[in-house]
């Protein structure tokens, strides 16, 4: 069958869609990535077929904005450009269909508005793909989406319920856009974009284990839950000589990242390397914007604009990163204790969630410090409960099912 897959997002967003896909492809299917622009190379050096969208300076100025990585500002900005992408998202596989390439199965984010606009003019099987459990909004087990939300499940039932169904951002920010869009192919808006739209009647797939996510009773019913992706394309970008050089001249070192599409990441460089300093341990820094380091940073520090987690973290005696679902799945199936420092959309659920397994800590930007990192470090390094712990999310990761069950149950969708 020709499968579309279509993410949003930055590089945590779009790996797990990557990894369907190539999954999809070795099935012998036809696979399509929708796909912003500027993953386009990696999508073509995986060997699948890929429509870039949008443009370098659309996505370079989007990362540029310092909202993005605010609470509430940026889930504003994330909604706002899915509505707005709504329109141009559905002309693409329009144009498939026109072509006499109709999909038989269209796969995308819940922002990915296009593709349910789609579904319900061509009638197209569409399976909603979620990465990160803070989407599955549940009143059984309200997602950590500010500081202290968590005291929220200790409320009754009756009105965890009442708060889940409160107006959304999906809504507030990107109901106008989409109800135009709608209009526009004449097809029935939606009365709530993100309780009629968020999830499809086709199917969904969540792409996190159990023991990470327990799933709850007001989970769609049609709903598969699956395991991380852990796709970080090691295959076409294996790690560089500069990098295994340094990981033999010394002793393992602390990896720190603020996120692959972060350039607001001075500050949390500028704390790393005082909290490594104070411990006197070496550390590998990656950014794809070298220029927000530190300046004539030491020689026990390396600093690198990409290099794949899974090859890299096991060789590291802890993670440091923004709490990102793809960086943190890479940093449990290398059995190393974490720290998070969550910023905004899913990282202060995905920080908790990792507190709750025992194989890390969180911290957020105010307490983002050369003292408490330094703290929160000095635990993670010394006390054995934690490397325990991160070696019990490794085993757990390792017992993988078989993707064959995957691929069976996606085929099924295809005759919705």
């Amino acid at each position: 069958m020709h499968v579309v897959l279509l993410p949003f997002g930055s590089a945590g967003d779009v790996f797990p869609f990557l990894w369907l896909g190539r999954q999809l492809k070795a099935q012998g299917h036809q696979v399509t990535l929708i796909v912003a622009c500027v993953f386009e190379e990696i999508v073509r050096k995986a060997g699948l077929e890929v429509i870039p969208v949008g443009t370098q300076a659309d996505f370079d100025r989007f990362i540029a904005d310092p909202r993005v990585w605010k609470l509430y500002q940026g889930t504003k900005m994330v909604f706002e450009l899915a509505a707005e992408s709504t329109g141009p998202i559905h002309a693409v596989i329009e144009s498939l269909v026109e072509k006499g390439r109709r999909p038989d199965l269209l796969m995308a984010a819940c922002t990915v508005f296009g593709a349910r606009l789609a579904r319900e003019k061509y009638g197209i099987p569409l399976v909603t793909v979620h990465v990160q459990p803070a989407v599955m909004i549940s009143a059984y087990e309200i997602p950590i989406l500010l500081p202290g939300m968590q005291h929220l499940r200790k409320l009754p039932l009756w009105l965890r319920k009442k708060l889940v169904r409160m107006p959304n951002p999906a809504d507030r920010f990107g109901g106008r856009a989409i109800h135009a869009a709608c209009a526009a192919h004449g097809v029935p808006p939606p009365k709530s974009v993100w309780w009629d739209w968020g999830n499809s009647p086709d199917g969904v797939l969540v792409l996190f284990p159990s023991w990470f996510a327990q799933p709850q009773p007001d989970w769609p019913a049609n709903t598969l839950q699956w395991d991380f992706p852990l796709e970080d394309i090691a295959r076409e970008r294996p790690l560089s000589d500069e990098v295994l050089q340094f990981l033999d001249a010394g002793d393992k070192p602390i990896v720190f990242t603020p996120g692959s599409a972060n350039i607001q990441a001075r500050r949390f460089f500028e704390v790393a390397l005082a909290a490594i300093t104070s411990l006197d341990r070496r550390a590998i820094f990656a950014t794809r914007d070298l220029g927000q380091l530190p300046p004539n940073l030491p020689a026990s520090v390396l600093a690198v604009e990409y290099a794949p987690f899974s090859t890299l973290i096991p060789h590291a005696a802890a993670f440091v990163h923004h709490g990102g679902i793809g960086t943190l799945s890479q940093g449990f199936a290398a059995g190393v204790p974490q720290l998070i420092m969550a910023m905004a959309h899913d990282q202060p659920d995905n920080a908790y969630r990792l507190e709750q397994t025992g194989a890390g800590l969180g911290l957020i930007p105010l307490t983002f410090t050369p003292r408490r990192v330094r703290s929160a470090l000095h635990r993670l390094l010394t006390e054995p409960d934690f490397l325990e712990a991160a070696r019990r999310c490794k085993a757990l990761i390792q017992k993988r099912p078989c993707v064959s069950e995957l691929m069976r149950w996606l085929e099924t969708r295809k005759l919705l």
